[in-house]
């Protein structure tokens, strides 16, 4: 190091000032540590220059390499980026009930939010949307506007799956506790997401629509910037409801595992989301129709 860039890392009081590099190491490893969480602003960029005794220039740069690693979102002129969610590994989907909640952190984490879900039951949507609503009510996040739009199989249709292992004639128990399921998540769903509209001013959209057909496949798509794509996987499986013991093939959707696909991984990826923002756009528009959630 020359004498010239030794003199360009002291501070007016003779100590050491901390590099760019130094600064997002020391920023990274309270990631790590959990003492800043997904959600959770950044300091602004005067109280990081106080704090490590640079110029705001220094923060800026530090910021930047923590962005360019995918540790920081929202990152935006007039406030402090936030710490992003971890990311499923690209190489290593993971199940939906592992992957799908700090995907869709990230994605309430912007100011209008956009969801659209092609799913069999919203079971996996319901439970992993309970993280973003815990951060929104503690004040963490805090998105202006929330339009959610699921699709689901309609009740009048012959579902490919769940269907029982042996014929029983008129008996419809199967299908009954399927409708059940749908009906009861999707409208704890809706009430969780539209209670948000009194208690934090928000405005709040949800909506289903019915498709005339079982879909094999479970699509999220998150403010038109990422697809998480998942295959439901037939089983053979039993279960109690009501007073029967029900044989049948059947999906566990929260063990799918999801393919992510994200428009800023380069042209490929970009063409799946709006490939898939295509064919979402068209079945919502076209043949699916009104969809009550009743039991």
């Amino acid at each position: 190091m020359t004498q010239e860039s030794v003199a360009e890392n002291v501070a007016v009081n003779g100590s050491r000032r901390s590099s760019p590099q130094e600064i997002a190491d020391s920023l990274r490893e309270r990631i790590r540590a959990g003492e800043l969480k997904p959600g959770d602003r950044l300091p602004t960029q005067a109280e990081l220059a106080e704090e490590f005794g640079v110029e705001r220039g220094t923060v800026r740069q530090a910021l930047r390499v923590l962005q360019e690693d995918g540790l920081l979102t929202n990152v935006s002129k007039g406030s402090p980026p936030r710490i992003a969610a971890p990311a499923p590994a690209r190489g290593e989907p993971q199940p939906t009930m592992v992957g799908l909640a700090p995907r869709l952190v990230e994605a309430f984490s912007a100011r209008a939010v956009r969801a659209d879900v092609v799913c069999h039951t919203a079971e996996t949507l319901m439970v992993a949307l309970g993280e973003p609503l815990r951060l929104i009510h503690e004040g963490r996040i805090r998105p202006e506007s929330i339009d959610v739009r699921i699709l689901v199989p309609s009740r009048d249709i012959e579902l490919a799956f769940p269907v029982p292992v042996e014929s029983h004639g008129e008996d419809d128990s199967v299908h009954q506790r399927w409708l059940a399921m749908r009906n009861a998540q999707g409208q704890v769903l809706q009430h969780n997401l539209l209670a948000l509209r009194s208690t934090h001013g928000m405005d709040v959209r949800v909506r289903f629509r019915a498709l005339p057909f079982t879909p094999p496949v479970k699509l999220y798509l998150l403010n038109g910037e990422e697809a998480l794509m998942g295959y439901y996987m037939l089983t053979r499986r039993e279960e109690e409801w009501g007073s029967r013991t029900l044989d049948m093939y059947d999906v566990l959707g929260s063990k799918s595992l999801l393919f992510s696909f994200a428009r800023r991984a380069g042209r490929r990826d970009a063409a799946f989301v709006e490939e898939s923002q295509k064919w979402f756009d068209a079945l919502w528009e076209t043949i699916t129709t009104d969809l009550t959630l009743s039991s």
